[in-house]
């Protein structure tokens, strides 16, 4: 049985969460509950909107969870520039996880685009 475990896009949205804790990390520890938090929860919420959408009914409702999980991943990139900009991720970090968001992002919409398409 297929589930949102299959789904490449899920897969590579977990292995960034992943990615996204272990930088975050060492950041500083004034920043715990400003940036660190709203990075990983950010990350945190593509795959977990991605997973929420495909146990939905319909196809409107589950469009409307992966366009927040697009939503969630501009977010994610605005706060990495953030992050990169106070020094808290060093260049090559930065340009590796931006480099995955880029890969999700279009992943995500070009599946988007493929559901919208699809016969109801």
């Amino acid at each position: 049985m297929s589930t949102f475990r299959n789904l490449i896009i899920w897969q590579k949205s977990m292995e960034l969460v992943t990615n996204i804790y272990s930088e975050t990390k060492s950041f500083p520890k004034e920043e715990l509950y400003g940036l660190t938090s709203q990075i990983r929860r950010a990350s945190v919420s593509i795959p977990s909107n991605i997973a929420e959408g495909y146990g939905r009914e319909g196809r409107n409702d589950y469009l409307r969870f992966l366009n927040i999980a697009v939503s969630s991943l501009f977010e994610l990139q605005t706060q990495l520039e953030i992050a990169k900009n106070l020094s808290y991720i060093n260049k090559n970090n930065f340009d590796i996880l931006f480099e995955n968001t880029r890969e999700i992002e279009r992943m995500l919409v070009s599946y988007i685009k493929k559901i919208k398409k699809s016969p109801s």
